[in-house]
This record gives C-alpha cells, structure tokens and sequence, in this order.
C-alpha cells in the first residue's frame, strides 16, 4: 500500500484522488479535509460500490492507523490506495485548514470510554474504601459494556447524546465552515 505526504495531497487537486475519511461521523463533522467523503472503517467492506474503482483513493484517519486498516480491507479489490501520512492531525499541523461542520468536541465513542473507565475506577476505589457493595456499579457498567458489543446499542452512548454539547447546534444546511488549525 502506497502512502502519500500531507504536502503532495494539498498540492493535487480535488479530482486526481478519492479522498476517503474513514472516520466516525463525529469525528469528520469536527473537521475533515475539502473533498473527503466520509465511509466510518466499520463500514469500508459493505461500501465499496461508492469507490470509483478508476481512480486512485486516499484514505484518511485521524492519524494515519484505521487509514492503514482499511487500505488492508480494500487491497483485495485490486484499488490503487494511499494513506494519508500523519492524517488530519498532520494537514492541522501543516497550518492546511479542515471543513468542519459542528463545533469541535470528543466523539461520542471517546466519551464513552472515559464515562464507562471512570465509573469502573469509582466503584473499585469505593469497593476498597468503603463497602464491597461499590463492585456492583462496575459490574453494572461492565454488563452495560458487553451488552453494547454483542447487540450495537450503546444505552451510556444514548444517553451522553443528550448532553447539550452533543446535541446538534442549529445552522442552515448546506452550510459549513472552513476551520484554520490551531497552534499545537
């Protein structure tokens, strides 16, 4: 598998490549390079009817490691694929700017795993402070966890949805807004 520099990227057109983000909605809504068409790598295998078999792709991550994993799914099929080296965080770090379409926040996955890893951390810490009783919320939240994977339904992920900053801000649609990088 090829890769490709955030400065020969930026130097080619829109149309010499297929430039393919394979992150998750949330994180490409936060910001993504002009042009990138968003296909989240869980989804890469059942869409690859949307992938122009003609033209060279460029996939795209957040720093360069899913880019990779899907240009292992995708080889296969006989596509002439790149990887982004370094990713967005390379293309931000280059001062090249991103499209973004909500403002900027952790993915709804992130924020998961931080809410899921406190609470087990909270009810051992309780479990050896103060009662053994505190086991239970991390056995909760771990039945939470092992339902999520078996079924895709994520109730924690649902309910931090809710959350103000992760609900959708109000703009017109069609509309979205260039993002220059900020300083590292």
């Amino acid at each position: 598998m090829n890769k490709i520099s955030v400065s020969e990227l930026a130097a080619r057109s829109n149309s010499a490549f297929l430039r393919i983000d394979v992150r998750s909605g949330s994180e490409y809504a936060t910001g993504h390079i002009h042009g990138a068409i968003n296909i989240p790598l869980e989804e890469i295998e059942m869409r690859t009817a949307d992938l122009n078999s003609g033209q060279p792709i460029v996939l795209i991550c957040k720093m360069g490691q899913r880019a990779r994993m899907a240009g292992a799914l995708l080889e296969p099929c006989g596509y002439e694929l790149y990887v982004l080296e370094g990713g967005t965080q390379a293309w931000r770090r280059a001062g090249l700017p991103l499209v973004s379409t909500v403002k900027s926040r952790w993915s709804l996955e992130r924020q998961v795993r931080l809410a899921a890893g406190s609470l087990v951390l909270l009810g051992s810490v309780l479990a050896l402070i103060a009662s053994p009783y505190w086991l239970f919320l991390s056995g909760f939240v771990g039945l939470g966890l092992t339902f999520a994977g078996i079924s895709d339904i994520c109730p924690m992920g649902i309910l931090l949805a809710w959350l103000p900053w992760n609900r959708a801000g109000h703009c017109h649609a069609g509309i979205s807004r260039a993002v220059q990088p900020s300083a590292p």
